[in-house]
């Protein structure tokens, strides 16, 4: 795997008992047994660099993977080239579930960031779905997640005016990114360009051009070259008519 696609497979520089995302108040505690398990289900860590693909629509992946640093985002691409984001990934999202249940990738996996990707065996999920209900259920509460997240993008896509799908849209992002410490004790800022919004929201770039331009000059966020700086959270939300995500404690795998 070392030098495919920007990507380096390399032994565990956190053990799952030292994970940096644990501590986080988003997510839930492991049992002892529980931890014991993904300590050995976990088979080491993967760097990736920006810009680099991490699954192909199409192929046959034998692991999952958890991001432990960085960002990524879900694509479809039809055959003329055009690109649908379905998604954006960040720390403690699971990628490669799709593939692990149907056999093959339905979807790319494409590196915002460089990222660190924590390596699962997929034929290992056999034994936790046999000897381990809870982190089942956790499985099954991801994918459930992922759906209810697909819903609400649709619901946008279909309903909102452009300056309500890229209001939605900056403020859904930033708001994942916040609960995972992605901000630090700074403003939140987004490492995606006009681009990725327009893929996201079905637009011209010249149409999220102009709604960029409309959400900077109601002060709700600053565009900058690495990206999307997002200066008032809840105005953005209360554009978008949303209410926010109303998660409790999540599940990490």
């Amino acid at each position: 795997m070392p030098g495919q696609s920007g990507r380096t497979l390399s032994s565990r520089q956190y053990p799952c008992e030292n994970c940096p995302l644990r501590p986080l108040p988003v997510f839930r505690e492991f049992e002892k047994q529980e931890l014991a398990f993904i300590s050995t289900f976990k088979k080491g860590e993967l760097a990736v660099d920006k810009g680099a693909t991490v699954l192909v629509e199409g192929s046959h992946s034998a692991h999952l993977y958890t991001v432990l640093s960085g960002w990524a985002f879900r694509y479809k691409l039809l055959p003329d080239g055009r690109r649908q984001i379905l998604n954006y990934l960040m720390p403690g999202d699971l990628i490669g579930l799709q593939g692990s249940v149907m056999g093959e990738m339905q979807h790319s996996v494409e590196a915002l960031s460089p990222m660190l990707l924590c390596v699962f065996e997929r034929d290992s999920l056999h034994e936790l779905y046999r000897n381990h209900p809870g982190l089942a259920y956790d499985i099954t509460w991801i994918a459930s997640r992922e759906e209810r997240m697909l819903d609400e993008n649709l619901l946008s896509l279909g309903r909102r005016s452009a300056i309500e799908r890229a209001a939605y849209l900056i403020a859904f992002i930033g708001s994942r990114a916040k609960v995972v410490g992605l901000n630090g004790k700074q403003s939140i800022q987004i490492p995606i360009t006009q681009q990725h919004i327009a893929d996201t929201l079905g637009l011209s770039l010249v149409h999220t051009n102009k709604t960029i331009r409309k959400l900077m000059d109601r002060k709700l966020i600053l565009w900058r070259d690495g990206g999307c700086e997002v200066v008032d959270a809840e105005g953005l939300k209360q554009l978008a008519g949303w209410e926010g995500l109303g998660e409790g404690r999540r599940p990490l795998i």
